[in-house]
């Protein structure tokens, strides 16, 4: 009996295989895509994407034989493609031939671009059909469409002389910046990307007017979610002990890992370091704005989200005017607070001022004060704040906010979407802050 049932066994196997091994040419035999189409992201011209995928299914119980599977315009675009493990060469007319898919099974196919120079302003749509073509003249295709933008690409790129750059083109940075020292660089209207652990480094001077500095990802980490909207894609800005002088207007700085760091350096309590007006940091995954023993002027500026302190000001002088200091970083329950100014023996606070702010965000109490004293030069006048309150001279029309206001933190603004970590700081109408923050 065992005999027989080994046979049987045997037999099954040899017909299961047989069946396995025959495929179908019918006229009414189809694939069953995932997708369309494959909106891929847009890309730097000449620096490869990210990889795609998609599934090919074969829903019949027979197999399907595909007779050539290939792009449309063959090299002529960039995109690379493997399919089912085979990369369709671009030296043969980037295609292949034969691909079987066994019945009720699949193929994974993987998608990538390096796009060519658009020679344009404006990212150019880069857009393909791969064919898949059966044994039985059957013809589908996915349509591959990205978005290429052409770029100046800068590695380690020294500023060893006064130098002003206004650019239409955007400027992607490969190692650091550096700004020597007793140098003057002026940024205008220019939009910076850094790679990955990539920053500025200014010794001399920066002043920067209408810039936006953030990461050179522009493809997305999930469906819902840009790397645009990810912390820690680049180093930040550093303003070393020799830099001073330093004047940014109308700036944004995004996801970096500190925004910006100022260096101690001797205070002159006559000449401001760094002066921020109209400027946003948003999405640090350190510090937001840090200063050490540092004179700093901020006007109608918006400081949030960030893994340490939005505004951390370590002695010296600190001037906020009209400022959002919103502190709803999604990632890390332990974020710092919203705005903490600190007076050390090494570092002394000479004076802290501010006026017309709002500092609220999750946390019962996001305003931090180390090491004040009766003698520490501080005030705050006609700000919003999230924190125990106080009373005395130095707070003057304070609107006490505390948990359990019925309009407090996030519900201040139009938008604080953490699940798509998506924001929007404007004050929305039912905010008892009207008037005051940078908006």
């Amino acid at each position: 009996m065992k005999r027989i049932f080994y046979v049987l066994i045997g037999v099954l196997l040899m017909v299961a295989c047989e069946d396995d091994e025959k495929f179908s040419s019918g006229s009414g035999m189809r694939l069953d895509f995932e997708m369309d189409t494959l909106k891929m992201d847009t890309v730097f011209s000449g620096t490869p994407s990210s990889t795609y995928s998609f599934w090919v299914h074969n829903r019949h119980d027979t197999g399907l034989r595909l007779a050539t599977v290939k792009l449309k315009r063959g090299n002529q675009t960039g995109y690379r493609v493997n399919v089912d493990g085979i990369y369709l060469d671009n030296s043969n007319g980037s295609q292949t031939s034969n691909v079987e898919i066994r019945r009720n099974d699949s193929i994974l196919v993987f998608v990538e671009l390096t796009a060519q120079a658009t020679h344009q302003l404006e990212p150019k749509l880069v857009e393909e059909d791969l064919q898949f073509i059966m044994e039985n003249g059957t013809e589908q295709a996915v349509n591959l469409r990205a978005w290429a933008w052409d770029a100046q690409k800068l590695y380690d790129p020294e500023i060893n002389e006064d130098t002003e750059i206004e650019s239409e083109t955007p400027l992607v940075i490969y190692g650091d910046m550096t700004v020597g020292e007793g140098v003057t660089l002026t940024l205008k209207n220019t939009r910076l990307f850094f790679h990955d652990q990539s920053g500025l480094e200014v010794k001399g001077t920066l002043r920067m007017e209408g810039c936006e500095l953030r990461g050179d990802r522009l493809d997305r980490m999930f469906g819902y979610l840009p790397y645009d909207r990810v912390s820690g894609q680049w180093s930040g800005v550093r303003f070393h002990s020799s830099s001073t002088g330093n004047e940014l207007v109308g700036t944004v700085i995004k996801n970096a890992i500190d925004g910006i760091v100022m260096d101690k350096a001797d205070l002159d309590a006559n000449q401001p370091r760094l002066t921020m007006t109209h400027c946003v940091v948003h999405n640090s995954q350190g510090s937001g704005v840090k200063t050490i023993n540092s004179n700093v002027k901020l006007d109608h500026c918006q400081l949030t989200n960030t893994g340490g302190d939005c505004l951390e000001v370590i002695g010296g002088m600190a001037e906020i005017s009209y400022c959002t200091i919103a502190q709803f970083y999604p990632f890390d329950a332990d974020r710092g607070p919203a705005l903490r100014f600190t007076n050390e023996t090494e570092n002394p606070l000479k004076r802290f001022y501010c006026e017309g702010t709002i500092v609220t965000g999750y946390a019962d109490d996001v305003v931090m004060g180390e090491g004040i004293s009766d003698e520490v030069d501080y005030r705050f006048e006609n700000c919003l704040l999230r924190t125990i309150a106080e009373e005395g001279h130095r707070f003057e029309a304070i609107i006490w906010e505390n948990p359990s206001d019925e309009i407090g933190g996030k519900k201040h603004f139009v938008k604080v979407d953490e699940e798509k970590q998506d924001y929007d700081f404007h004050l929305n109408e039912n905010s008892p802050a009207q008037g005051k923050g940078c908006y």
